[in-house]
């Protein structure tokens, strides 16, 4: 796989993952029925006649065992996304699967408030990047310090298969990863946590999506439990979740303050993007939510 992305990135292939509202939108556009490029195969998921790919290029990728046949085309079981000079694979449009691996428009706001964050704080000994799925944070953190012992967890095995890809795509293959529920099967403290967990009631169950708790809130709560037990002194949690807005009260940073309390922790909370998935406010848990906000919530433990 990392060979089909080597070529692919020769190629100057470029794609920003949007929504998945976006992409059936502009699957069903008329003319879209087909690939007819790079782009349309391992970025819109749509399906391709055996002569649109090179031949060198399908040959990679029936070896990687990224293609699968279907009603005479083919198809890409993944797609294959860009964001800056970085590429991440990541599962295939719909994203259906239990254990499907998801990229899109929160990987590009949190690998910008990651970034940012990175630009500010001190050398970090010890990283661990929680529910890493394509392995973002982890990949944003080795290449920001090298230094920095960086482990990135997942309780999804798919998700470190193509996690392990990205880091070796991205030079920075020295990564530790580790199949985890949150950080059961990592020992010691840690001195930065990251986290871009999903934040959805999910009745599917899907890991990517579900967030668990009444509203999605529940993985997002864990970690910051987590993170209270694990971060060393000065440590950090850095945690881009969305939460449900109810009557102008946002419940999961109530539930972080009661947490937080008379504990030896300071903490912050930034909204930067008031209004995501509209849909979901449709029906289901989160009817009661006049809007789902995403937030960054930054926790340190004090020395």
């Amino acid at each position: 796989m990392r060979q089909v992305g080597i070529t692919l990135l020769r190629a100057g292939y470029r794609f920003v993952c949007p929504t998945p509202e976006t992409q059936r939108r502009v699957n069903a556009r008329p003319g879209n029925e087909w690939a007819g490029n790079l782009v349309d195969i391992f970025g819109w998921s749509r399906p391709f006649r055996r002569d649109v790919l090179p031949a060198p290029l399908f040959e990679q990728a029936m070896a990687a065992g990224m293609l699968v046949a279907d009603s005479g085309a083919w198809r890409s079981c993944f797609r294959f996304s860009t964001l800056g000079h970085n590429s991440f694979f990541h599962s295939s449009f719909p994203t259906e699967a239990a254990d499907a691996v998801f990229f899109g428009p929160d990987s590009y706001r949190f690998a910008a408030v990651l970034t940012a964050f990175l630009r500010d704080v001190p050398p970090t000994a010890r990283a661990v990047d929680i529910g890493c799925g394509t392995g973002l944070g982890a990949i944003l953190i080795a290449q920001h310090d090298p230094t920095t012992e960086t482990v990135m967890v997942d309780i999804n095995e798919a998700a470190l298969r193509l996690a392990r890809v990205n880091a070796e795509l991205a030079g920075v293959d020295g990564i530790l990863a580790r199949q985890s529920d949150l950080l059961s099967d990592v020992s010691g403290a840690v001195d930065l946590i990251v986290s871009n967990p999903p934040y959805l009631p999910d009745p599917r169950r899907r890991l990517y999506r579900n967030g668990g708790g009444r509203l999605g809130e529940g993985l997002s709560l864990a970690i910051v439990r987590t993170a209270m037990e694990r971060l060393a002194p000065g440590g950090t949690l850095l945690l881009y979740t969305g939460t449900a807005i109810i009557g102008g009260d946002n419940p999961f940073l109530q539930e972080v303050a009661s947490l937080l309390r008379n504990a030896d922790f300071v903490w912050k909370a930034i909204e930067l993007d008031p209004d995501v998935f509209g849909e979901e406010l449709e029906d289901g848990p989160l009817s009661v939510a006049e809007r789902i906000a995403v937030i960054c919530l930054t926790v340190t433990r004090r020395r």
